[in-house]
């Protein structure tokens, strides 16, 4: 039953894909400009039209709007995902070169929100009303409230800038050191945000017949956090890491864009100011497959985790045609 889960959910990515490789397609088609226009303005040079057209005919930009997203289709099929309008390169090269870059990025800022969150949010649930739950409740709350872009530029005044002790711009010449703001840039926003929804879930737990038992009998605090409270909670947080990590392994461009982060988000962002459409619909592909894929991967953590879920899903298998 696992097995037709698992392929049922991985057919409905066929669908996904086809509607939003075309509405992308049709978006751009009615966006006013495309390659050729775009780059021409940007060079400020005097072109004739014949010049013009026998570029976009070169490009195939003349065609009509489902003979172009055809062609695509049939190269996408053959793995083919066509050359970079911009560089001249090969798309599925160009994007695979850029996926490192934001892979780290989601590890180091998933584990530091985890590390912040988890910690946190039991403090508060724990502290409930006394002072220590109040700081962080507004911490939080704060932090959430903040946009990405103005804490990022914060912390270039403060920790670059002023103190020096981090560089402006990401790369491969800052070494390890420039990962450390893009990090903490998102993982304040994300950890502001899970921090309250952990509190919630510990608050709910602690109520629970099976915590007050435990208390009776004598067992510790701590032990009771960490052996029942928490394995109760595991589901909300592999929701948690679920939601983050699609967002994350889609790049978060504006981060990127501004830290100079060589990763997918910037990669899009480019795409797009230059109306790269080879690019863009490789990254719209792989939104699609990343959301699909996460999706998928949380549950069946749900139902490793939970056997509730678990019987649900299985007697909703025997009740399908």
């Amino acid at each position: 039953m696992m097995r037709r889960y698992v392929i049922r959910r991985l057919l409905q990515l066929v669908p996904i894909i086809l509607c939003v490789t075309l509405l992308s397609f049709a978006m751009m088609q009615v966006a006013g400009s495309d390659y050729v226009t775009t780059m021409i303005e940007s060079q400020g040079v005097a072109v004739t039209q014949d010049v013009i057209d026998a570029r976009r005919h070169e490009l195939g930009l003349d065609r009509p709007l489902l003979v172009q997203y055809g062609t695509w289709l049939a190269g996408l099929l053959t793995g083919d995902l066509g050359t970079s309008y911009v560089s001249g390169k090969d798309v599925a090269s160009e994007f695979a070169s850029r996926l490192p870059a934001t892979i780290l990025l989601t590890v180091t800022s998933m584990v530091a929100t985890l590390a912040l969150a988890i910690p946190l949010g039991i403090c508060a649930a724990v502290t409930r009303g006394r002072v220590a739950d109040y700081v962080i409740r507004i911490t939080s709350f704060v932090g959430n409230a903040l946009p990405n872009f103005f804490v990022a530029l914060l912390l270039i005044l403060v920790f670059a800038i002023q103190l020096g002790w981090l560089p402006v711009m990401s790369g491969a010449r800052t070494g390890a050191a420039g990962i450390v703001l893009p990090t903490a840039t998102l993982a304040i926003a994300m950890a502001s945000k899970y921090t309250r929804q952990v509190r919630a879930v510990v608050l709910d737990e602690l109520r629970r017949p099976y915590v007050q038992g435990a208390r009776a009998r004598g067992v510790r605090e701590r032990t009771i956090l960490v052996r029942s409270v928490l394995r109760c909670g595991l589901p909300m947080i592999v929701t948690i890491v679920a939601l983050s990590v699609g967002d994350l392994l889609g790049g978060t461009a504006i981060v990127e864009t501004i830290f100079m982060w060589n990763g997918v988000g910037k990669l899009a962002v480019d795409a797009i100011t230059m109306r790269d459409y080879p690019m863009i619909q490789a990254y719209v592909v792989w939104m699609a497959i990343i959301y699909v894929g996460v999706n998928l991967i949380a549950d069946l953590l749900y139902h490793r985790l939970d056997s509730r879920v678990a019987s649900e899903g299985m007697a909703s298998e025997r009740v399908e045609p």
